[in-house]
């Protein structure tokens, strides 16, 4: 291959809406690939954080996110390139419907992914209910853009009589290849909660499941012929870095990043904490639920999202953990925390159980709902300097939670693409708005590979608090 073009073989796994199938497919494809001995680079499109942990759970490779609202299509590109780089196939997971994006229209889709990375699709169908009908389905999918990258598809559901009638059905119908089904395995599924899917480490036996549906696959799914169409996957031309125009300090030296993760703290992009990393941090991985502290001798703190809610009492017990983290944010460490990562900072989190102390930093209460009071895409402007962004910046970002806090903060402008807008994010410590910004919290999450001087600042920020600290 030339210098300037890549051939990653690759697969995008769609649905023609959720729910029919499509986590549970991939999941099974993956790990009968896996089984092979084959390295699977795994890829999720959009702002989920959970269905990658199934992704790494099965292929022992942290999966990417590929979101072309918060990522520029060249950092899309490139974010491909970065991770598939050694694996031997890459496997996208689509998000809802092929052609579900922003309000009504297909910007934002998996089927935008699909173009972007010129990837070819497999179209996940629930076919139970249907025959012939399952022909017109199809050809409304393969119809509706003329740029489609629709290969074949996958049928969800049906037992092997039925598909062995199916597949010559579809294939001279639509013209396109049917390799392989599953059929109805209800010891198999995966739980949902908060129109999402549980997290990997909750779930039940979850290795005897994903092995079950290896096995299925390698009965029911012709992995050479999905093989082949992940092959005959154009070149993509080589993108750059997205650092590559920014200016950073890049012998400055190292900075210790604490990154809380455990059961109520693990919505983080892979690649966001890489890029910290490749930016000069130490990540020190630390559990608010179980550590009596923060680490020692930390520069920074990201507090990133989960479901502090659901361990809300074991948190609120923490009391050294919390004080800790009361003080040193309030000292000026420089800390970034998004949705759960904020809530912790405030006053208390109320539930159906109580009413249970956090960290204090804020004084805002927040009050978990029956409802989700913020969901999808957002976009953000920085009305003062802040930690991450200075006044004036705009940019993009997602917000997904039932909770709702009595002080949001009044940072940022956020709006919806349909129009709607509201304030948000604290950028500065309470009874402190003139010291230099140290604290970015609020509900939106950042895709930190959207703009990278965000991660440069905050980068920045932790470096210089070191320099104090010495």
């Amino acid at each position: 291959m030339p210098g300037n073009a890549t051939r990653t073989p690759r697969v995008l796994i769609a649905g023609t809406g959720s729910g029919c199938g499509k986590t549970t497919f991939v999941c099974a494809l993956m790990a009968a690939l896996t089984r092979r001995g084959l390295k699977v680079q795994p890829f999720k499109c959009g702002p989920d954080y959970i269905d990658p942990m199934f992704h790494a759970f099965v292929t022992g490779r942290s999966s990417g996110n590929l979101d072309p609202f918060m990522l520029p299509a060249g950092t899309l590109r490139y974010l491909l390139q970065k991770n598939a780089q050694g694996a031997d196939i890459a496997v996208i997971e689509g998000v809802m419907g092929f052609y579900d994006g922003l309000g009504m229209g297909s910007a934002a889709s998996t089927h935008e992914v699909g173009m972007t990375t010129k990837t070819p699709t497999l179209l996940v169908l629930n076919a139970a209910g249907m025959s012939a009908s399952l022909a017109a389905v199809v050809r409304g999918f393969a119809q509706f853009r003329p740029d489609n990258g629709i290969a074949g598809i996958l049928l969800n559901g049906v037992g092997e009589r039925f598909y062995k009638t199916l597949k010559p059905m579809l294939e001279e119908e639509t013209g396109l290849d049917v390799p392989g089904f599953l059929p109805r395995m209800e010891d198999c599924s995966l739980e949902n909660r908060h129109l999402g899917l549980i997290t990997a480490a909750e779930v039940e036996n979850l290795g005897a499941k994903i092995d079950a549906l290896a096995r299925q696959a390698e009965q029911s799914v012709d992995l050479e012929r999905v093989l082949a169409l992940a092959s005959a996957a154009p070149p993509l031309p080589v993108e750059p870095s997205p650092l590559a125009g920014i200016s950073w300090p890049r012998d400055a030296g190292s900075f210790r990043l604490g990154v809380a993760r455990d059961e109520a703290f693990c919505f983080y992009y892979g690649d966001a904490l890489d890029l910290l990393e490749e930016l000069g941090a130490e990540l020190v991985f630390f559990s608010p639920l179980n550590d009596p502290r923060l680490p020692g001798e930390l520069d920074g703190l990201y507090l990133g999202g989960g479901y502090p809610e659901l361990h809300a009492p074991r948190l609120a017990s923490n009391g050294t953990m919390l004080d800790d983290l009361r003080r040193q944010v309030m000292g000026g460490l420089p800390t970034l925390a998004e949705c759960g990562g904020f809530m912790t900072l405030c006053r208390s989190i109320r539930t159906d159980d109580g009413i249970f102390p956090m960290s204090g930093v804020f004084q805002g209460e927040v009050r978990m709902t029956r409802r989700l009071v913020r969901f999808g895409y957002v976009e953000l402007t920085a009305k003062k300097a802040g930690l991450l962004a200075p006044a004036g910046w705009t940019g993009r970002g997602h917000e997904f939670h039932y909770s709702e806090s009595t002080d949001d903060g009044d940072g940022f402008g956020i709006g919806k693409p349909d129009g709607r807008t509201w304030e948000g994010i604290h950028t500065s410590l309470p009874g402190l708005p003139d010291l230099p910004a140290t604290i970015h919290a609020g509900y939106p999450h950042l895709h930190l590979y959207g703009d990278p001087r965000l991660a440069v600042n905050f980068a920045n920020a932790c470096r210089a608090y070191k320099s104090r600290s010495i």
